[in-house]
């Protein structure tokens, strides 16, 4: 019996605002089912005797020192902007009054 139903599939389209087809919503069913699957088979191997890594490779992230820079002034950084109000960038509107 399948884990996942059509209608969980339609629900998952509607809160990720996508339009799926009939024949859409029925192939992402048995591809959501498959996908798990594989990850309840993966979940019952048993990692009892497997010790925690953070890491499998030794190489560790090289950093630096914080220090302290001068940075642009709010002119100077507003300066290569196309658009400019009230000290701030101007930039086009992405989404709608209802968001």
């Amino acid at each position: 019996m399948p884990e996942i139903s059509r209608d969980e599939v339609a629900h998952l389209a509607m809160l990720s605002r996508l339009e799926l087809s009939e024949a859409e919503l029925d192939g992402f069913a048995g591809q959501l089912d498959a996908i798990l699957g594989h990850v309840k088979t993966v979940s019952e191997v048993d990692t009892a005797d497997v010790p925690p890594l953070s890491e499998l490779t030794g190489v560790t992230n090289v950093g630096r020192a914080d220090a302290i820079a001068p940075g642009l002034t709010a002119a100077e950084a507003l300066s290569g902007a196309p658009s400019v109000e009230d000290e701030r960038f101007v930039a086009p509107q992405i989404l709608g009054d209802e968001q």
